[in-house]
């Protein structure tokens, strides 16, 4: 038992104003079920190898499934990071997470395009893009194909950007259309240019020297082995095992 993980009553408390309401027969014990949830996704575990401790591993999976399709574990951490963010300076990133040949068979109609999986250099992977607060904790969460550029995933993210005086990113995201959103959003861009660029831009060096937070949120998130690993060929399935590593990790 005492390698197992349990959430707290406190965290519990926390975490249950986002929970759906119960129709017809009671749940079967929260504290149980979300705590073996937590326990498989952060050790890469199979279902059916789920310590007896967490009850059925059918009953496991069947919430997961039914709650990450609901986007139940998005609003869970978006809710919860609305509330204790630092948004003053927000910065955005990109990162690869490796696919498993369970999440990237490709026998799906239409090549299974769908699944949000590419094959860029590095083989069959997902790409995550995220948004963090100035201290590095995720607030925003978007997954594309291994392929999408890191503009498409900007342009995904950017009517979802809080209210905030700066933000940092890398020279990735140097683009003309992207330094004018964020001007007219009243944020101030803290991006290196491109060396293909004719006329250098300006920026804070040593503003950006805080950057490596994201990267630093990136490296953390990974620790948890099926955020590593893509198991799921659902995407929305994936990003609420993403969304739960950063609720467990910053928010809780």
């Amino acid at each position: 038992m005492s390698d197992l993980y349990w959430l707290s009553d406190a965290q519990m408390e926390r975490l249950r104003p986002y929970f759906p309401k119960s129709h017809g027969r009671p749940r079967v014990d929260d504290k149980r079920v979300l705590s073996g949830i937590i326990f498989i996704n952060r050790n890469g575990l199979r279902w059916r190898d789920a310590p007896r401790e967490y009850g059925p591993h059918k009953t496991l999976y069947n919430r997961w499934i039914r709650w990450s399709r609901m986007g139940v574990f998005a609003r869970i951490m978006e809710g919860l990071a609305a509330e204790q963010s630092d948004c003053r300076t927000i910065m955005i990133d990109a990162t690869y997470l490796k696919a498993h040949r369970t999440a990237s068979s490709l026998q799906a109609p239409k090549g299974g395009r769908g699944r949000l999986i590419g094959r860029p250099k590095g083989g069959m992977n997902t790409k995550l893009h995220a948004v963090t607060d100035r201290q590095g904790r995720p607030i925003r969460l978007f997954v594309t194909a291994g392929q999408v550029s890191d503009y498409k995933g900007a342009l995904a993210l950017q009517s979802g950007f809080p209210k905030a005086d700066w933000l940092l990113a890398d020279r990735g995201y140097d683009a003309d259309w992207f330094r004018k959103a964020l001007s007219d959003a009243k944020i101030r861009a803290c991006i290196p240019p491109r060396k293909s660029r004719k006329a250098s831009i300006k920026y804070d060096k040593r503003r950006y020297r805080r950057r490596h937070r994201i990267e630093i949120m990136f490296g953390r998130i990974k620790d948890w082995r099926r955020v590593a690993t893509r198991y799921d060929r659902c995407p929305k399935v994936f990003l609420s095992a993403i969304a739960l590593a950063a609720t467990v990790i910053y928010w809780l």
